[in-house]
């Protein structure tokens, strides 16, 4: 059984990684992880550092060198933790509009199921910032599992 994580540095994906380990432990599976960077996106203001768990919530401007280097710090982290609960996992980085990079992958591999976290986020935050875990589930061919 071969199963795809999304990953975004976030609690909530970190479970549904936690989640997909114990799924992939049980049955004798293997997991890949991805994850889908955005250099092009703008600040909607705040003078506080964000964290990678605000990182949707406020909008920044990144080069595509940080990006990359956030990205795969955190495709490296998730790799770790993986490792600790028995995994071999790998890692791949994406560019582009996470749900749809994650939702196309998907499709184009082996992957029998998909796992996202979710925040949890009001209806009404998803109506205006939009919510990846819900776009994936709408445009996903393969069954996925949410977690939050």
């Amino acid at each position: 059984m071969e199963l795809l994580v999304a990953v975004d540095g976030s609690e909530e994906s970190n479970r549904a990684l936690a989640y997909a380990t114990d799924i992939a432990n049980a049955t004798g599976g293997s997991i890949s992880l991805i994850h889908a960077i955005e250099p092009d996106i703008y600040d909607a203001g705040g003078e506080e550092p964000i964290s990678e768990s605000d990182r949707r919530g406020r909008l920044i401007i990144d080069s595509l060198d940080e990006a990359e280097e956030q990205g795969q710090a955190i495709l490296e982290e998730a790799i770790e933790f993986a490792a600790e609960r028995g995994q071999n996992a790998s890692g791949e980085l994406l560019y582009g509009q996470p749900a749809r990079n994650i939702t196309d992958y998907a499709e184009e591999g082996p992957f029998e199921t998909l796992y996202v976290g979710h925040r949890g986020r009001s209806e009404r935050t998803i109506e205006l910032l939009g919510s990846v875990a819900r776009d994936v589930v709408d445009h996903a061919t393969i069954p996925v599992t949410v977690v939050r």
